[in-house]
C-alpha cells in the first residue's frame, strides 16, 4: 500500500508539472492578433534588450518586444519589432528610447511623445510603422564619458608637454624670478607707506587751505552783502553818480553857453589886439596921429593912377 501511495504522489506531481508547462506554452504562444506591431530601426547599441522585454509608454506597460534582428538591407542597423496594444496613442511625434531596470541591467523600450503632432503613425504599403529611436540616458552618458576621456587624454598630453625638461627649466627660472620679485616687495611697500604719509600730509595741507579759502569766501560774501544792503556803499556810489550827472547836466545847460560867449569875445579882442600891434609895427606914428588914411580908390576924389602902370 505504501508503494502505491508513492506512485500516486509521483503521478500527481508529474501531471501538475505537465499542466504548468502546458499553461506556460499557451501563455507564450497566445494569440496576438489584437496587438499592433511597430518597428524600431537604430544604429545605436541596444545592450540588454531581448525578446519578450517590456514596452512602456511613459512608464505604463503597453506591450512587449517580439524580435531583435539585424537589418539585412542596411548594414550596421538593428531592427526591433514590438507588439503594442491598439489603444496606445502612437503618433507621428512618438519616439523610443532604451531604458534599464534598476541595477539588473534588463533593458526595455520606453515610448514617449514630444507633442508636436496628433496624427496617428501610419506605415507605407507593405511596411511596418517605424518609430524613431533617440539616444537614451545611458547612451548619452557613454558619449559624454568618451568625450571626457578624450579631454582627459588631451589634458594629460599637455601636462606632459608642460613638464618636459626644457619647460621645467623655464618654470624654475620663473619661480626664481618670482622669488626675486617677492624679495623686492617689502622695500616697495615701505616706499609706498612713505608716499602714503606724504599724501596724507598733503591732504591735511589741502584741507587747511580749503578752510582758509572757505573763510575768505565767507568774508567776501559778507562784504558783498554789506555793499548790496540798503544805504550801503553801492547805493551811495549810485547816488554820487546821479549827483555828478545832475551837475554835469546843469553845467551844460547854464555855464557852458556863457563860457562859449566869453571865449568868442576873447577871440575877437585878441584879433583886434593883433591888428593894432601890426599897425604899430608898420607905422609907430599912428600911436600919436592915429591910423593913416587909406588911398582913394578908382572913382573916389583924389584918385591918381600910379606911374608905373601908364
Amino acid at each position: 500500500m505504501e508503494n502505491k501511495a508513492h506512485a500516486i504522489a509521483a503521478g500527481v506531481f508529474v501531471l501538475g508539472v505537465a499542466a504548468l508547462l502546458i499553461a506556460l506554452a499557451v501563455w507564450l504562444t497566445r494569440d496576438t492578433g489584437g496587438l499592433r506591431r511597430y518597428e524600431i530601426a537604430t544604429r545605436g547599441t541596444i545592450t540588454g534588450l531581448l525578446p519578450q522585454a517590456s514596452v512602456r509608454y511613459r512608464g505604463v506597460k503597453v506591450g512587449k518586444v517580439a524580435e531583435v534582428n539585424l537589418d539585412p538591407r542596411t548594414p550596421g542597423q538593428v531592427l526591433v519589432l514590438m507588439d503594442v496594444e491598439p489603444d496606445t496613442p502612437v503618433t507621428r511625434s512618438t519616439y523610443a528610447t532604451l531604458g534599464y531596470q534598476g541595477l539588473t541591467g534588463i533593458a526595455f523600450v520606453q515610448l514617449d511623445d514630444s507633442g508636436e503632432s496628433r496624427e496617428p503613425l501610419q506605415a507605407a504599403a507593405g511596411e511596418l510603422p517605424r518609430i524613431p529611436m533617440r539616444a537614451g540616458f545611458m547612451e548619452q552618458w557613454s558619449r559624454q564619458g568618451e568625450r571626457l576621456l578624450g579631454e582627459l587624454e588631451e589634458t594629460a598630453r599637455r601636462v606632459n608637454q608642460l613638464l618636459a625638461p626644457e619647460n621645467q627649466q623655464a618654470l624654475r627660472k620663473s619661480i626664481d624670478a618670482l622669488g626675486e620679485a617677492a624679495a623686492a616687495v617689502p622695500p616697495a611697500l615701505q616706499q609706498a607707506g612713505q608716499s602714503f604719509d606724504a599724501m596724507r600730509s598733503a591732504a591735511a595741507s589741502v584741507s587747511a587751505s580749503a578752510d582758509r579759502v572757505r573763510a575768505a569766501a565767507d568774508d567776501y560774501a559778507g562784504v558783498a552783502r554789506r555793499l548790496q544792503q540798503p544805504g550801503g556803499t553801492l547805493e551811495q556810489m549810485q547816488q554820487g553818480a546821479g549827483a555828478l550827472a545832475s551837475s554835469g547836466q546843469a553845467l551844460q545847460q547854464t555855464s557852458l553857453p556863457r563860457l562859449n560867449r566869453t571865449l568868442d569875445d576873447a577871440g575877437r579882442t585878441v584879433r583886434q589886439l593883433g591888428r593894432t600891434a601890426a599897425t604899430l609895427d608898420d607905422n609907430p606914428q599912428a600911436l600919436i596921429y592915429g591910423p593913416a588914411l587909406g588911398l582913394p580908390g578908382p572913382g573916389e576924389p583924389g584918385f591918381a593912377i600910379p606911374r608905373g602902370t601908364r
